[in-house]
């Protein structure tokens, strides 16, 4: 395939997703500055005694999990250090690099321990996620979507022009949206050409092309579009398989067969601005993608994996490729919930003060683990088996769980955890007698 526009121009000089960087990845100062916030009742997390002062001060005070109240949403410190350290050191063993989705956690401080670990960016959903990543200063952001708001390409001209170290790549799926984004890049007066892959779909999933042949348009139209750069390809492969079953790992492996044939298809189509980039890779098949894609020539291979920094104790616990045997250490579950039973109307139903405006349900309810200050729940009968807005139905669990006892909760998904809480407070050890809280994580929702 022949390029029939010279797209290194503008874009060789200034900063692309690929290369390396040269400055910080993130403003660590601005990060920082979180823990001059001052707290008050917008947290729900939080008791009355932390009102007035900031975050560092609160920690200051020594608070532990018994003052918190519930419900509650909590991070294990060593759970996640762990995590962090694990799927760095995998990555850099299997020799991939790794923009973790940060739509998982909308963490900037979060964000910063995982490009410290040696992340190369932070891949985003949506336009307003890349604004909060902008305004902690990520340098590297990889939006899996398709941008086409005209008053956003604008915004994003604007950025581009403002901060030649600043790079960023969004995904196009057609020849519609390209000239849609061409056009508006146009009107922006754009003086950088913003890189875009192209995202290879597959039946029944989400975005993307449908066939490589389609996905060959699609870069043939992003080829004449002078505000556009072809960087690469990318797709999820997430989105066509949700076991680990032999079905389901086969129709992953094919879908990434023709991501690697659409590569081989577009090799004399890329400029020589920086490496193209290959790109998929969720937290459930990330082995399989290195498997597929990491021996292609001149790749710059790209994992997003997002919910490993917190892992579960549901869905992904039963599917991620480390219980696979695709590492030696497997990550940890890092998320409990707390909820105190409020009432025990039946012998065997319990309700719990916490329900779907507090833990995450759409990937399985959460897991009773154990009763604060007394019975292991893991190996009984005990589950959960309903939440309403502000309520858990814990059955099975007897005497084990009388009004008053507080529960620890596994939860399933992460995703839909973190966007529950405005702030998330670090405990030293969730299976300690009396943990410490360590630590305060605010997100942007």
């Amino acid at each position: 395939m022949d390029r029939t526009v010279d797209q290194t121009n503008a874009g060789a000089a200034a900063g692309t997703f690929a290369s390396a960087g040269t400055g910080p990845a993130i403003d660590t100062g601005k990060v920082a500055a979180l823990a001059d916030e001052v707290l008050d009742w917008r947290f729900k997390a939080l008791p009355p005694a932390a009102w007035g002062l900031s975050a560092r001060d609160y920690l200051a005070t020594g608070p532990t999990l018994a003052g918190l109240g519930t419900p509650l949403l909590t991070l294990d410190a060593a759970a996640l250090g762990h995590n962090v350290r694990t799927m760095a050191d995998w990555c850099a063993k299997a020799g991939v690099a790794l923009a973790p989705h940060g739509k998982t956690t909308m963490a900037p401080a979060l964000w910063q321990a995982q490009l410290d670990a040696g992340s190369h960016g932070i891949t985003l959903a949506n336009l307003p996620q890349v604004r909060v990543a902008r305004a902690f200063g990520v340098q590297r952001i990889l939006l899996a979507n398709t941008l086409l708001d005209p008053a956003g390409l604008g915004w994003l001209a604007a950025e581009l022009t403002a901060d030649p170290a600043f790079a960023f790549v969004s995904w196009v799926d057609s020849a519609e949206s390209v000239r849609l984004m061409d056009e508006a890049l146009r009107v922006a007066g754009a003086e950088r050409p913003v890189e875009v892959l192209v995202e290879l779909g597959g039946p029944g999933g989400r975005t993307g092309a449908r066939g490589v042949d389609a996905a060959v348009e699609v870069a043939a139209a992003v080829l004449r579009a002078p505000t556009l750069r072809l960087a690469g390809i990318g797709g999820y492969e997430g989105a066509l398989a949700h076991d680990a079953g032999a079905d389901g790992l086969a129709t992953v492996r094919g879908y990434l067969r023709d991501l690697a044939e659409l590569h081989r298809r577009l090799a004399t189509a890329y400029s020589d601005a920086a490496p193209p980039l290959v790109t998929a890779g969720g937290s459930a098949y990330f082995d399989l993608v290195t498997e597929e894609l990491n021996a292609l020539p001149d790749a710059f291979v790209v994992l997003r994996s997002g919910a490993y920094i917190a892992h579960d104790d549901g869905f992904y616990r039963r599917i991620s490729p480390l219980v696979r045997g695709a590492g030696d250490a497997p990550f940890r579950g890092a998320l409990h919930g707390w909820a105190q039973v409020v009432s025990r109307p039946e012998p065997q139903l319990a309700l719990l003060d916490a329900g779907k405006r507090d833990l995450p349900f759409d990937e399985g309810m959460p897991e009773p683990q154990l009763i604060r200050g007394g019975a292991d729940l893991t190996g009984t009968a005990a589950r959960i088996t309903a939440l309403n807005d502000q309520h858990a139905f814990l059955r099975d669990a007897g005497d084990l769980a009388p009004v008053g006892a507080v529960l620890r909760l596994g939860i399933s998904h992460p995703c839909t955890a973190f966007d529950k809480w405005m702030l998330i407070p670090v405990l030293d050890d969730a299976s300690a007698a009396e943990p410490k809280v360590t630590g305060l994580v605010r997100t942007f929702f």
